[in-house]
């Protein structure tokens, strides 16, 4: 405080100078009518610029929340969706209040560690045990397919991309049907393979290539990627084709969680049947 007055004294004449300024200003904008009027369209604009940039940067460190409540509201409305129920139909009639029982559940989910660049790639999700979640759910993103949960803690899973050596996925042609198993061969984090095509469909570059109905995992039809370009090897009669990922695996931030609802049924089923043909 000594030297804060200190100063002051030091240098009053200048402090003295802008006090005097300042209500000369005033008297020359209090009794002007054209300097009164450009001294509050000045201060308005100003304080306007102040405003919206004090706005903008509040609503920047909000974004977090708000990305997180997009999220989960997204994750709701996909489990509403009809593509998440499956009809049932009796010989008869069809009840309508009855007539759709619920496939998949979507819980949304941030993504907290991430890898591309190993042959063996894995997410780590901020959902757990506690959340409802298992092994094997599916993940997937807005634009296409992410991978299927491995190991899950109370409050984290662990998800085997499908930049993962050992991850296959049923995919199919979306305009014809035609599907085959879908794998990454290690080289590039952009593409995958399509194997098994026949040689009579008529592949275009562009075609879109979905998840198919033979998987436990994904619903049908979500999205993986698109034809790049495709080769018949020397005594096959089936294509491989390049397919480009249109999920963008370095870039993932929020994902959505699957749960096939009637998963283990039709998987109690399978095995049985397959068990009584091998008797």
């Amino acid at each position: 405080m000594r030297n804060l007055l200190l100063f002051i004294w030091k240098h009053y004449f200048f402090f003295v100078f802008l006090l005097l300024e300042g209500f000369c200003l005033y008297l020359v904008v209090q009794n002007n009518y054209y300097q009164h009027a450009t001294f509050v369209n000045s201060s308005n604009k100003l304080s306007a610029n102040v405003l919206e940039t004090s706005r903008g940067v509040k609503d920047y460190f909000y974004l977090k929340d708000v990305n997180e409540g997009l999220a989960q509201e997204n994750a709701e409305l996909r489990s509403r969706l009809l593509e998440s129920y499956s009809l049932v139909v009796n010989d008869k009639h069809v009840m309508n209040d009855t007539s759709l029982h619920q496939k998949y559940t979507y819980t949304s989910a941030k993504v907290v560690n991430n890898s591309t660049n190993r042959r063996n790639n894995f997410l780590t999700l901020d959902k757990g045990s506690k959340h409802g979640i298992t092994k094997d759910m599916a993940v997937i993103t807005n634009t296409g397919i992410v991978g299927q949960v491995k190991d899950i803690s109370e409050n984290f899973c662990t998800v085997m991309s499908m930049l993962h050596s050992r991850t296959i996925v049923s995919a199919k042609i979306k305009k014809d049907g035609s599907y085959g198993p879908l794998t990454w061969d290690g080289a590039n984090f952009e593409y995958v393979t399509l194997s098994d095509i026949p040689t009579h469909v008529r592949l275009v570059k562009g075609d879109t290539i979905v998840t198919s109905a033979y998987s436990l995992t994904f619903p049908e039809n979500i999205k993986i990627g698109v034809v790049d370009s495709w080769e018949r090897k020397s005594g096959e009669y089936f294509y491989t084709v390049r397919v480009r990922l249109l999920t963008d695996f370095k870039k993932l931030t929020h994902v959505y969680i699957v749960n096939n609802m009637m998963k283990n049924e039709q998987e109690q089923l399978e095995t049985k049947s397959e068990a009584d043909s091998k008797e």
